[in-house]
């Protein structure tokens, strides 16, 4: 007899990005993005795509360094938010409830194995476009802002974990998201987890850090509609001076079409589009991908470059970035 799956999350709600360069990464996001400021409180900046139906998907706050501040996810009910809440109870992971912020209400904070803050929330502010930004179709969250990128919502995150596996078992455990694909060495070590709580493929991914430090974050991820629109992302990026790390390509693990940058504050950043991939399926058995397998790079054959594994925030020493050379091993050319 199976056990019922829980569906208590509903969706990926929004992330806190840090920033030692704040006015450098607001304008990035708000005129290269095209992503639209909603709100400001003391360090922070709030910001929206143009279809997220929240007051806001991205907080950016002013720091002496850059990384995640937190994830939060919104919960499906409060019924759903109270039998999170009291299955963390008791865990170790908890921290406790947060009140007082921007845009929603009440949120039961937590870390994950590996440290990255997360909160669960339920009440919470829908955006209502001022008069200059209303749409003209009433089922749309904001007019096109038309400058820049366009992004239109918040799609995905990934961050980095020493054990990628304890992770999984938690975010299952305690959650109830579900895997859809998977990355295994021939060891059994798990080096990716792609998990989702919707019908989106993903709402998040944990990839193996490379230098055994907890705690550090890989990328912030918004949609666009197509792939025309992430070619057409490419030269805006050249266009307003922004470093190019990889793509634009399609990656092979879940077939995203993607284009990864770095922001001022050195956060990478990624734009893409997902198409039409779907988890419909109530009994989806994950996609397990082999070390062989990763070896082969992207979809279209395109190695995977070496930074993707090594960069992420907020950053190490030098000599960090050396021993992970050392420790890439399997990874290093998938």
């Amino acid at each position: 007899m199976h056990d019922e799956p829980i569906m208590d999350v509903a969706h990926l709600g929004h992330l806190e990005l840090l920033t030692p360069k704040p006015e450098a990464s607001l304008r990035f996001f708000v005129d290269v993005m095209g992503m639209t400021e909603s709100g400001r409180r003391g360090d922070s900046v709030y910001l929206r795509g143009w279809d997220d139906y929240e007051r806001y998907s991205l907080k950016l706050t002013a720091s002496q360094t850059s990384g995640l501040g937190h994830a939060a996810f919104r919960a499906r009910s409060p019924q759903a938010l109270e039998r999170r809440v009291n299955a963390l109870k008791g865990s170790g992971y908890e921290v406790g409830w947060h009140e007082g912020e921007l845009g929603h209400g009440p949120a039961y904070q937590f870390r994950d194995p590996d440290g990255h803050l997360i909160e669960l929330y339920y009440e919470t502010e829908w955006y209502q476009a001022p008069p200059a930004l209303r749409p003209a179709l009433k089922n749309q969250a904001q007019r096109f802002p038309a400058r820049g990128i366009n992004v239109r919502r918040l799609d995905h995150f990934n961050c980095l974990a020493v054990d990628v596996k304890q992770n999984r078992e938690f975010f299952q455990h305690f959650l109830g998201f579900r895997p859809t694909e998977l990355i295994v060495l021939n060891d059994g070590t798990e080096a990716g987890m792609w998990l989702t709580a919707t019908n989106k493929s993903y709402d998040f991914a944990y990839t193996r850090e490379a230098h055994g430090v907890k705690g550090r974050f890989h990328h912030i991820t918004y949609a666009l509609d197509s792939r025309e629109d992430i070619l057409r992302a490419a030269d805006i990026f050249l266009e307003n001076g922004v470093f190019i790390e990889t793509g634009p390509h399609k990656h092979a693990v879940q077939q995203t079409f993607f284009l990864y940058v770095y922001e001022p504050g050195g956060n990478r950043v990624e734009v893409a589009s997902a198409g039409a991939r779907l988890v419909l399926a109530p009994d989806w058995k994950p996609i397990i991908w082999t070390e062989e397998e990763r070896k082969k790079g992207q979809a279209w054959g395109m190695k995977t470059i070496e930074s993707f594994h090594t960069h992420g925030t907020p950053p190490l020493q030098h000599t960090a970035t050396k021993m992970a050379k050392d420790r890439l091993g399997p990874l290093r050319d998938a």
